[in-house]
């Protein structure tokens, strides 16, 4: 900054900018209020349907969030325009007065564009001798300058760095990057610059008080909007493989690092993943080339075809192992990802080599027991934490059944002839693809490649990251969604190993049939959900059923065959038979509630007679329980669990799993819908009738888990036919003495009737469609 600009500085601009932000950020306030408060909860606890469910819902909750963002992004900019202000101000003062303190002493200030200079205020003649003798008092006076100016420069430049990286993180819509001042922004942005320069610094060089420096700073800044999109920007993608690489490289890093630091390499791969998932959601120039860079380098050696090394993918998989990564990249990272696989196995004919871990390859993972070769099993990971890119992910073709080299035939009509079939990507790797070979130290099969689909599925079906439960923010599911867990449903139907012997897979495939449980209440009804045009009865009882069952979005078009041999799977294993039961029986309490609201509106009723609508849950509700028993009793019978026991332990453990989310985050999800007319929606607080229903369910199972005896297959199933009996009966007379219903015992006496049945039909059911699958109890 120039002498002249910083001492005739006008702030008149520069005041009136910062009163203007500062009005603006009240206002924004407001309407983030309105927003969260009128549109957002309003949207929340509104009977969404159809399209309204999918899009309307969403696009209110987005839009919210823009405002909270806004606000955020003008609070940011308000305190770094007014600390710049501010601190001008009073580096203007500083240089005024030590301008005039010159003066005082005979001393002159001249600026020029580019400098000023410091002289003797004496007539020319006898200025020469006056400068040379004050000389201490001129250097002390243009020290004392230049110490303000530069100050006041790097106060200006620093504010114009922040308010351009904050401006670029967003090409759309707002930043949420949250500062208290302006130096806190700078700060962050000069850490980032300082650690990228250590990470691009040659592994072999890198000292174990080096890393330890680069890992507190990646832990301490890494979810800074600002910190991470300069980092990564900075470090290159080049150069982001390289590091992790040569970290974990004993032939290209530091041996002592190696030595003193591999108990924390876990850490760093956190830390890193988690900063270059955050930097990943800028839209700034810089990033954007990021991005395109590394997965144009993806399936290239990083070292060069001479040099050698892993492949880029099965480097930068591996960070992405932490972190919510950027949607569009990470589909576009899939698309180039699988077309990779594609060619290094002849389209999925063979295994790919080029994955399996040889013994001189780098250890590329350090979170869990795999190597990181197979890049499939990080990206997955990642997948598990976006769900939208999941979603779009499983659904995008693998190959075509026209492709010349296409090696995938099935009989797909029947006729006993094999023909060659399209394969989406979740159906190639759910029930083609040879995962590459990889065990623990003990010598044991590791699959967490397949572990990890099972996850990026959970994220992929429900809506929201696996491992968590559904908000009153999970959008309803779209068709994508629908269309992915149909797919699941078929598959694990036709071929029943492809859950029961790799059954690590299914603690998420039971989460993901609690939220889809109104879609598989309606498959056991067998009612055509398309009933011929003008066949009046086939139409009323579609819609009856689709009453009986609300769906908000998308509805899953199942079959009642498939859907049984799914759950059957499902429940020969502990987790996923919880995941499902505990779910059930919140869903169906939910439902009694619901129907015997007499605020219901009749257009949302499936029966006039209450009696009907009350039986058919109890019906369809104990076929659910039926079918998951026969699967846990296959399990025991088996031997594939060591003990009856697992069960209601694992049952008991829900009970923590959804304390204060009865009624959104089991078996309901935001697929379940009730009218705001009586007062229930997927944002309320849990209900009544599901709380007292579940906590019997939870001291039963808790109960059980402690009986060292263990039930014969027979007991364990007329067990759990009387159990399900009595909360079944719980729930109906429940809900019915919550709305005032005149005779509750007889509700009670409807439900506990169609339990029994629903509960042996599903023996019978199974007997007859799936002989092959079923132990006789």
């Amino acid at each position: 900054m120039d002498l002249e600009t910083l001492r005739d500085a006008n702030f008149k601009l520069l005041d009136d900018a910062v009163t203007d932000w500062s009005t603006l950020v009240k206002h924004l306030e407001t309407l983030k209020k309105d927003a969260e408060d009128e549109l957002h909860q309003a949207a929340n606890k509104a009977d969404w349907a159809g399209v309204n469910a999918q899009v309307s819902k969403e696009f209110i909750g987005k839009t919210a969030g823009e405002f909270s963002d806004a606000h955020t992004q003008a609070t940011t900019i308000h305190k770094i325009l007014e600390d710049t202000r501010t601190e001008l101000k009073g580096y203007h003062q500083e240089l005024v007065d030590a301008i005039d303190g010159g003066r005082k002493n005979n001393l002159t200030v001249i600026g020029y564009e580019g400098g000023f200079t410091v002289t003797t205020n004496v007539p020319p003649e006898g200025r020469a001798q006056q400068d040379k003798d004050k000389q201490s008092e001129i250097t002390a006076l243009r020290d004392q300058l230049q110490k303000i100016l530069d100050k006041a420069t790097e106060s200006d430049n620093s504010a114009k760095t922040v308010l351009q990286a904050i401006a670029d993180q967003s090409r759309l819509g707002f930043s949420d990057a949250s500062y208290k001042d302006r130096d806190s922004a700078a700060e962050a942005v000069k850490q980032a610059d300082e650690l990228a320069k250590l990470a691009r610094k040659d592994p072999k060089d890198l000292s174990p008080e080096e890393f330890d420096r680069l890992l507190n700073g990646l832990n301490k800044y890494g979810n800074d909007d600002l910190f991470a999109e300069r980092f990564a920007t900075t470090l290159g993608p080049q150069k982001t493989l390289e590091f992790w690489t040569g970290v974990n490289d004993p032939h290209r890093g530091n041996y002592e690092l190696g030595q003193e630091r591999r108990d924390k390499f876990d850490d760093l791969q956190r830390s890193l993943g988690t900063t270059l998932a955050n930097a990943t959601q800028s839209d700034s120039v810089a990033m954007t080339e990021w991005k395109r860079t590394m997965i144009d380098i993806g399936d290239k050696p990083i070292y060069g075809n001479n040099g050698g090394g892993p492949m880029g993918f099965q480097v930068m998989s591996n960070l992405m192992r932490t972190g919510d990564y950027d949607d569009q990249f990470l589909k576009d990272y899939g698309n180039k990802l699988m077309a990779t696989e594609r060619k290094l196995t002849g389209n999925g004919e063979h295994q790919n080599m080029a994955w399996q871990h040889m013994g001189m390859d780098p250890w590329l993972n350090r979170i869990g027991e795999d190597s990181g070769s197979d890049p499939l099993t990080g990206y997955l990971k990642g997948l598990s934490n976006s769900p939208d890119a999941a979603t779009d992910f499983f659904n995008q073709e693998f190959i075509n059944k026209d492709d010349e080299d296409n090696p995938f035939e099935r009989d797909t009509d029947g006729n006993g002839k094999n023909g060659k079939v399209t394969l989406s990507n979740f159906q190639y790797l759910f029930e083609e693809r040879e995962w590459p070979k990889e065990t623990n130290l003990k010598g044991d099969d590791l699959h967490t490649g397949q572990n990890n689909l099972a996850l990026a599925l959970e994220a992929a079906t429900t809506g929201h990251p696996a491992g968590e439960l559904p908000t009153a923010d999970t959008p309803a599911h779209n068709e994508g969604q629908t269309k992915l867990f149909e797919s699941l449903v078929t598959s694990i139907s036709d071929d029943n190993e492809r859950l029961t012997k790799n059954s690590y897979m299914s603690d998420s495939i039971g989460q993901i049939a609690s939220e889809y449980l109104p879609d598989i209440n309606r498959a056991s009804t067998d009612v055509d959900p398309h009933p011929d045009k003008g066949d009046e009865d086939a139409e009323a009882a579609w819609k009856r059923v689709e009453n009986l069952y609300p769906v908000a979005g998308s509805s899953a078009e199942l079959n009642h065959r498939d859907v049984s041999k799914f759950l059957f799977a499902v429940g020969q294993n502990p987790e996923g038979y919880a995941a499902v039961e505990v779910g059930q029986k919140a869903y169906m309490s939910n439902l009694m509630d619901y129907h015997l609201n007499p605020d219901l509106p009749e257009s949302h009723r499936p029966n006039h007679d209450e009696e009907l609508t009350i039986r058919a849950i109890a019906r369809h509700s104990g076929e659910v329980s039926g079918v998951l028993a026969m699967g846990r009793n296959e399990a025991v019978a088996s031997e594939a669990v060591s003990s009856d026991e697992e069960y209601d332990h694992s049952t008991s453990q829900w009970k923590n799993a959804i304390s204060g989310t009865i009624g959104i985050g089991v078996g309901v999800g935001t697929s379940f819908i009730a009218s705001p007319a009586v007062g229930a929606g997927v944002g309320g607080a849990a209900g009544t009738v599901t709380s007292v229903v579940l906590e019997q369910l939870f001291k039963d199972a808790e109960g059980s888990a402690k009986d060292d005896a263990g039930p014969k297959m027979g007991e364990n199933w007329e067990n759990g036919q009387d159990n399900n009996m009595k909360y079944t009966r719980r729930a109906a007379s429940e809900a019915a003495r919550a709305h005032g219903h005149a005779h509750p015992g007889d509700v009670a006496t409807w439900a506990e009737d169609e339990a029994s049945k629903g509960y042996l039909d599903a023996g019978d059911y199974m007997e007859r469609v799936a002989p092959e699958l079923v132990t006789d109890i």
